[in-house]
C-alpha cells in the first residue's frame, strides 16, 4: 500500500487515533482514581465501624465490567472467571448490604 492510500483508508474510517488515545489516558486516570476513593472508604469505614458492602461490591462490579470485554475479545477463559467470580462477588456484598440494613 502506498502513503496515500493508507491515509484515504483512514479518513473512510471517520476515527480520530488522538481522541482513541485520549480514552484510554481518561480510562487509566478514572481507575486511579476509583481505587484511591475506593481505598479512603474503606479505610475510613473501617477507622469507624461501618461495613464495607457497598464499596466492595462497586469494586467487584468493576472488575468484573473490566475483564467481560477482554474475554470476549481473548475467549481466555481466565478472563471468564474473572467475570463469573466479580458478579458473584459482587451480589453477594449486594445481598450483604441489604440484609444488614433490613435485618
Amino acid at each position: 500500500m502506498e502513503k496515500e492510500e493508507v491515509l484515504a483508508m483512514s479518513r473512510r474510517e471517520k476515527t480520530d487515533e488522538g481522541f482513541i488515545v485520549a480514552e484510554h489516558q481518561g480510562r487509566r486516570l478514572g481507575v486511579a482514581a476509583f481505587s484511591a476513593v475506593l481505598i479512603f472508604i474503606v479505610l475510613f469505614n473501617l477507622f469507624t465501624g461501618q461495613n464495607n458492602n457497598i464499596p466492595f461490591s462497586l469494586c467487584w462490579a468493576f472488575v468484573a465490567a473490566e475483564a467481560y470485554p477482554k474475554y470476549k475479545f481473548t475467549r481466555k477463559s481466565s478472563y471468564l472467571v474473572v467475570v463469573v467470580a466479580g458478579s458473584l462477588a459482587c451480589i453477594a456484598f449486594l445481598i450483604a448490604h441489604i440484609l444488614s440494613v433490613l435485618l
